[in-house]
């Protein structure tokens, strides 16, 4: 017999970094929005070197809206990149 994990809540949103080439990465993934503005400060340090924090122009809060299989991240608000003074901005 098979046993299959899953998750309890699904992970459906996100912190994505905007880079100034339009590229993206996935910063941070969870549950919930308050556990993606609690961890995404981490991972920003933990997952993008000195030269790629540079580089990045915003970093989007967003929620995922459809079926698991068949729907779209959607954007929620732009959230503070660290180390620079600007305020987040509700999409």
């Amino acid at each position: 017999m098979k046993t299959f994990l899953t998750e309890a809540k699904p992970q459906c949103w996100r912190a994505v970094a905007i880079f100034a080439d339009e590229r993206e990465a996935l910063l941070y993934l969870g549950s919930s929005s308050p556990q993606i503005r609690s961890g995404y400060l981490r991972a920003f340090n933990e997952v993008l070197d000195e030269e790629e924090r540079e580089q990045i122009v915003s970093i989007q809060l967003q929620r995922w809206h459809g079926a698991p299989d068949a729907g779209r991240w959607h954007e929620q608000c732009e959230l503070v990149i660290p180390g620079r003074k600007n305020l987040a901005k509700s999409a």
